[in-house]
């Protein structure tokens, strides 16, 4: 068994955005998929993203608005979203006092296939 440590994996920032990715865990092929987790500041937003990746998000804590297309779609702590690789989107965190923090798994389209 492996265990995954949010507080004291290694981090960077993609503007005020806190992202721990897996790489760090040297997993390499081990994994059908790369994984990260990632934290939003109270009133603070990610920045507009696209990617190839297929990307599904679990909301580990708080509530996140995700602008998608022209849409916001509420997902709150326990549920999850789905990005395909052809949505442009924005994770939102509207609380003015609690961190949002999110685990994504994300894979490129037909890869993991079982």
């Amino acid at each position: 068994m492996r265990t995954f440590d949010l507080a004291t994996g290694s981090d960077q920032f993609v503007k005020d955005i806190r992202v721990v990715r897996w790489e760090q865990y040297e997993l390499g092929k081990e994994l059908p998929f790369q994984a990260m987790w990632y934290s939003v500041p109270p009133g603070s937003e990610s920045p507009l993203d696209q990617h190839p990746e297929l990307e599904l998000s679990v909301v580990v804590a708080g509530t996140a608005h995700v602008l998608s297309g022209e849409k916001v779609h509420a997902v709150e702590q326990g549920s999850a979203f789905l990005l395909s690789s052809t949505e442009t989107h924005i994770v939102q965190n509207r609380s003015t006092d609690a961190t949002l923090t999110i685990f994504s798994a994300y894979w490129m389209p037909g890869q993991g296939d079982v």
